[in-house]
């Protein structure tokens, strides 16, 4: 290190060339000649945060931690004294800015808006990191105070004039952990220092904030100047809109804009009626206003920048895409200079930063803030004030991107739809209340005529029953199992065909509104453990093979990470049926113990009991078990490495929804499928550990159970899980906040106005991406689909909670996370083909539980074989079998046998076996053979008919519109018609002719920049 002047110089100044060449000037006040073993202490300019260098010796690595490599410090031949400071080491530079210095005479700050101090660059991502209190005297804060200032100054004096004191004697553990922090701290400084000169190298602009208002976060403020945003533009083919007609520099017709038609006149003229009659249900922005006008857009190339209207280049790029701009190039630039290379990801899961966002436009209450899209949406959008109008899905594109757009245009379609099946359910419902009192099987139960003895329901503990007592749930029973849900059935199915078809056209019609037909997702990047797996597996061939080829990780590598998967995935799916048989075992349980209890209240609403408490605890356990297999899901797919971040999402989601559903639906198949049908018969009853005899049905059958289930499982996951918690758990949060700052909520309002953008942004939550909200639909639509026949009003259900789930979300995303990365998307992934298959297998359960949980095929064989009349009389009685009490198992018979007040010698269960006087008694009936062979001809024709019926839905309504498909052709010809005339113009200029020169010369210039610039020049980008 060379040093200019004696020891009482105030000022050295740092000239260090940085590891790719690049000498940027950075000057250093106060330096303390250093000896070997002690600390250089470098006191920057006010505001300038550089890290401490100390010896590399001294640092220790741990854990995910490597140490720094020393060619991050400035090498001694490197360190010379360039010139003196004066005025008291007064700089003109008073703020921390990288690459991005304030002008002279630049104008103030732009308020508290998103734009760099000198008022004129906008803000478009932020990183934000933690800035550490100095824990020892080897540390000292990165802004420096004057305190600061003359603390250094007297250090540096009592240097030169005597021998350093001892340092006092301090707790070696306690020195330890200090020495473990200041390495940890500088070792992030370190790689934030690297990552931001790689940021630099690529054009953007940074500018650092630390410690204004938040204690402890520093603030990275990137911008992306003009030719950043025109590199990465062409790049990532982003479509742009074409200049308008009177401004191209040659004529061509219907350029810029063009109608865009719905079809035939007679559809337009429908569509135009109903667009009006609907008018009160749009909102009031303009991208609703504009549907009918499409611009010609073309990919964006600096070399066609002609084409383009970039009169006013900053809102040529909206916010949107000048944020997705950035994020890809932070997703591109590396930390190098560490054992391996270290992008964002990693950056930010190692603490070196603590989160990266793009700033909303505003705030959305403020009257002093000028309308921007953010505030439109809170008001047009999420507010519960408009729930009955469209969404602005324009806008909403236009502000969080593509991606999110789709999920809420599907949202909104799949509620849409839901209004039709929600009126059939509703009617289906209906003819049940109205058929009530003729239907005769129910009639015959409540005959107080009939004096039909049941046989006990438990073994012991209850006792003889009348079948008249069950008259309530026989009457309720049919509400929702009558031939009316046939009908429902065969509709549901064909309506999830619909719904698919109509999301494909709408979907295909928004990917050409949005500029997406041609566009294809590109490999993504790779993710950060994946690259840190690949380091590894490439350093350990490095010392078996110094020549190594190309490392990736391979199926044997994730071997054991896929087994564990596999296991763990069989042991939750075990779990979750645990849970069910506990729930089993309550039940059977609790029916005993009511059958035993001596109040009369408690033995006179058993069934009921035991089946609500049994739902209500299905329905915490789900809700409970549902956190527990989405973190399951989680750590089994971070096991798998997968390579990119789109891989990961998609096992996540496979992972995620196998568990999920396995856990909403399991009791319910159990109730629809198998109680009732593992129970044996009275005398040879079916027991689990021990005495506990398997629970029957009810004389109507288990529908009722099912429907019980379903309505609470149902109500309760949406109300509970899905909207009570997104409403409590913010405000909860924000409450907790309050209570750890100390503030009412007058003081945190008057603070929160002093706050910048960046600022405000980084209190709000993250966003956590699409896949809860996904999740939540697709487990929705299997409720509505799956078991529709034994719950027609599912879908009454659905369309009431999804009317608030939209402006639920819809204030999620406006006003309380950050917002999310603009990410293109031209359809939903892999929730398409999840959809797709549920609504496959929804025809075959609904098949299944019509013809094996429903009596509506007993009672076409009985209707159509059985009876005298063909009529229902006496269907009740076919369904009944005989049972002596004599062949009750011994310890078995009921402790109170004469309950009903008469001694009882024939009892009747219900089952298909032959009486007990019969030469082959309990036996299996024929009459259970002839219903059971009907049962599985149902079940393969209306399979087969359902599922014929949907494909020729398919088949009849194509997936592209036809107008799509005319306006994609004709945007094509236009485009070619553009570059045509393009080197047509191209020619007149380069070769002008002679005899009408000042013809042409009239004609084209006024509308031509000079040929240099027009059409070659790329300098400004």
């Amino acid at each position: 290190m060379e040093r200019r002047g004696d020891g009482n110089d105030p000022v050295e100044t740092v000239d260090s060339l940085d590891r790719r060449g690049s000498a940027p000037s950075v000057e250093l006040y106060h330096c303390k000649r250093s000896l070997p073993g002690e600390t250089f202490i470098v006191h920057n300019q006010p505001g300038i945060s550089l890290p401490e260098q100390e010896q590399s010796a001294t640092m220790r690595s741990k854990d995910n931690y490597v140490s720094v490599p020393v060619e991050t410090f400035p090498e001694p031949g490197l360190l010379e004294t360039t010139k003196d400071t004066q005025d008291d080491c007064y700089n003109q530079y008073d703020s921390i800015l990288l690459n991005s210095l304030k002008p002279d005479g630049a104008p103030p700050d732009h308020g508290l808006g998103p734009y760099f101090q000198d008022g004129k660059r906008r803000v478009d991502y932020v990183l934000s990191y933690q800035v550490q209190k100095p824990t020892s005297v080897r540390r000292k804060p990165s802004r420096f105070s004057d305190n600061a200032l003359v603390r250094g100054l007297r250090r540096s004096l009592s240097w030169t004039r005597s021998r350093p004191a001892p340092p006092p004697r301090q707790d070696p553990e306690l020195a330890a952990q200090e020495n473990r922090l200041d390495y940890h701290d500088d070792d992030r400084r370190f790689r934030r220092q690297d990552f931001e000169e790689n940021l630099m190298e690529m054009g953007l602009e940074l500018e650092r904030d630390e410690g204004n208002k938040i204690p402890g976060i520093g603030f990275l403020k990137i911008h992306a100047p003009w030719n950043v945003l025109c590199r990465e533009a062409e790049f990532m083919k982003l479509k742009m809109p074409t200049m308008k007609e009177e401004d191209l520099p040659y004529k061509i017709s219907k350029l810029q804009v063009y109608e865009v038609k719905q079809g035939s006149n007679l559809v337009e003229k429908v569509r135009l009626f109903i667009h009006k009659v609907t008018a009160p249900l749009h909102p009031k922005v303009d991208t609703s206003r504009q549907q009918s006008v499409k611009p010609l857009s073309h990919p964006f190339s600096r070399e066609k920048q002609h084409l383009f209207d970039l009169s006013d280049r900053e809102s040529f790029f909206d916010t949107k895409t000048r944020s997705s701009i950035v994020y890809e190039v932070l997703k591109r630039t590396w930390c190098s200079q560490v054992t391996y290379t270290m992008g964002l990801t990693s950056l930010l899961g190692n603490a070196v930063y603590m989160s990266a966002y793009p700033l909303h436009d505003g705030d959305i209450d403020s009257p002093t803030d000028e309308a921007n899209d953010r505030k439109l949406l809170h008001k047009e959008w999420a507010s519960y004030s408009v729930f009955y109008k469209y969404q602005p899905i324009g806008l909403i594109r236009k502000y969080f991107g593509e991606k999110i757009g789709l999920y809420f245009a599907w949202l909104g379609v799949y509620t849409q739809m839901l209004i039709p099946a929600a009126i059939v359910g509703v009617i289906v419902f209906l003819y049940g209340c109205a058929t009530v009192d003729d239907d005769i099987p129910s009639m015959e139960i409540c005959d107080p005529r009939n004096n039909i003895t049941m046989c006990p329901m438990c073994d012991r503990a209850c006792s003889y029953w009348k079948l008249g007592t069950a008259c309530g749930t026989a009457r309720a029973s049919h509400l929702f199992d009558n031939p009316a849900t046939v009908f429902f059935s065969i509709f549901m199915a064909l309506w999830a065909a619909m719904f698919m078809e109509h999301w494909k056209r709408r979907q295909m019609r928004l990917n050409y509104i949005w500029d997406l037909t041609g566009f294809e997702e590109e490999e993504d990047h790779h993710r950060a453990e994946y690259e840190f797996r690949v380091m590894q597996k490439r350093l350990k061939m490095e010392r078996l093979s110094p020549e190594t080829e190309k490392v990736k990780l391979t199926c044997t590598d994730r071997m054991p990470a896929y087994l564990t998967a596999l296991f763990m995935m069989i042991f939750m799916v075990c779990v979750t049926f645990a849970i069910v048989f506990g729930v089993i075992l309550y039940r059977i349980s609790i029916k005993a113990a009511l059958h035993m209890s001596s109040y009369p209240v408690a033995r006179s609403n058993i069934r009921a009991t035991v089946k609500t408490t049994g739902a209500i605890i299905n329905l915490i356990i789900i809700i409970i078990m549902d956190e527990v297999y989405g973190s399951v899901a989680r750590w089994l797919t971070t096991l798998e490495v997968p390579k990119t971040d789109k891989s990961f999402e998609e096992r996540l989601i496979v992972k995620t929804f196998i568990l999920k559903f396995v856990n909403a639906f399991t009791p319910i198949v159990y109730l629809a499928f198998f109680r009732g049908r593992l129970v044996g018969r009275p005398g040879n009853y079916l027991y689990v550990i021990g005495s506990y005899r398997m629970e029957e049905c009810a004389h109507a059958g288990c529908l009722m159970e099912l429907c019980i289930q379903l309505c609470i499982t149902m109500l309760g996951k949406q109300l509970i899980q899905n909207n009570l918690f997104e409403i409590c758990i913010p405000k909860l949060k924000k409450l907790i906040r309050r209570r750890k700052s100390e503030m009412d909520s007058q003081q945190e309002a008057e603070f929160n106005k002093t706050l910048q953008r960046h600022e405000k942004d980084h209190f709000l939550g993250p966003f956590v991406g699409l896949t809860p909200e996904y999740m939540e639909m697709i487990i929705q639509f299997g409720m509505v689909t799956l078991f529709v026949a034994s719950f027609p009003l599912a879908p009454l259900f659905a369309l009431l909670n999804n009317i608030i789930e939209i402006r639920l979300d819809a204030k999620k995303f406006v006003n309380e996370v950050r917002r999310p990365i603009a990410a293109r998307a031209k359809d939903i992934g892999i929730w398409y083909n999840l959809l797709r298959g549920l609504s496959k297998v929804a025809v075959i359960v609904n098949a299944f539980v019509i013809s094996f949980t429903s009596d509506f095929i007993p009672r076409l064989v009985y209707q159509y074989m059985y009876s005298s009349d063909g009529s229902m009389h006496g269907f009740v009685n076919h369904t009944l079998s005989y049972f002596n009490v004599t062949d009750f198992q011994p310890g078995t018979a009921p402790v109170e046998p004469m309950h009903l007040g008469y001694s009882v010698e024939i009892c009747r269960y219900k089952d298909y076996r032959e009486p007990p006087w019969s030469n082959e008694s309990y036996e299996l009936s024929k009459e259970f053979w002839a219903i059971l062979a009907a049962r599985l001809a149902f079940v393969i024709v209306f399979q087969n008919v359902v599922m014929l019926m949907s494909d020729f839905v398919d088949w009849l309504i194509p997936d592209i519109p036809k107008d799509i498909s005319l306006q994609i052709h004709k945007e094509k010809i236009l485009m070619v018609e553009l570059f045509m005339k393009e080197e047509q113009g191209k020619r007149l200029l380069q070769d002008p002719p002679p005899h009408n020169h000042t013809a042409n010369q009239s004609l084209t210039q006024p509308r031509l920049r000079p040929s240099s610039h027009t059409f070659t020049n790329s300098s400004n980008c």
